[in-house]
C-alpha cells in the first residue's frame, strides 16, 4: 500500500511581498552559471524583461543588489552574483534541505490517523522548544 507523503514549497517574504522562491533562486543559479542575464532567462524560457523585472523586485523588496551587470567591451559584458546573491541561494538551499528533513518525519504513514499522531507529537516538541526559548 502506498504511503502518505507531504510536499510543500518555500517562499521568503518581506513586508508581505514575495522576495525569494524556487523560480527566483533558479534564475540566480542560472546567472551564476551563465554569467549573463540573457542566457539565464533563455534557460528558464522567460523573456529578458521578465527576468530583469524579477531582479528589480528582489532589489526593491530586499534593499540590496543580488546581481551586478557590466556593459560589453573588449571582454564582453555580463551579469554576476554579488555576495548577497550567493548568500540568497545558500539560505534558500538550507531552508529546502531543512524542509525535506522535517517533512520526512511524517513519511511512512498508511493512514490519516497515523499522520495525525505524528503531527501531534511534533506539535508538542515544537511547543516545548518555544517555551524553553521564551523563558
Amino acid at each position: 500500500m502506498d504511503e502518505f507523503l507531504i510536499h510543500s514549497r518555500i517562499w521568503i517574504k518581506k513586508g508581505g511581498r514575495s522576495y525569494l522562491g524556487r523560480g527566483r533562486v533558479e534564475l540566480l543559479r542560472h546567472i551564476k552559471k551563465e554569467g549573463s542575464l540573457l542566457k539565464a532567462s533563455k534557460k528558464m524560457y522567460m523573456s529578458y524583461k521578465a527576468a530583469w523585472d524579477s531582479l528589480h523586485q528582489i532589489r526593491e523588496i530586499g534593499g540590496e543588489e543580488l546581481v551586478v551587470s557590466s556593459s560589453g567591451g573588449r571582454g564582453g559584458g555580463g551579469t554576476k552574483l554579488t555576495q548577497e546573491g550567493e548568500r540568497a541561494i545558500e539560505v534558500f538551499e538550507h531552508l529546502e534541505r531543512l524542509k525535506e528533513k522535517f517533512w520526512g518525519n511524517f513519511g511512512g504513514c498508511q493512514s490519516l490517523d497515523e499522520m495525525m499522531q505524528k503531527i501531534q507529537k511534533w506539535e508538542k516538541i515544537i511547543e516545548e522548544n518555544q517555551e524553553k526559548e521564551n523563558s
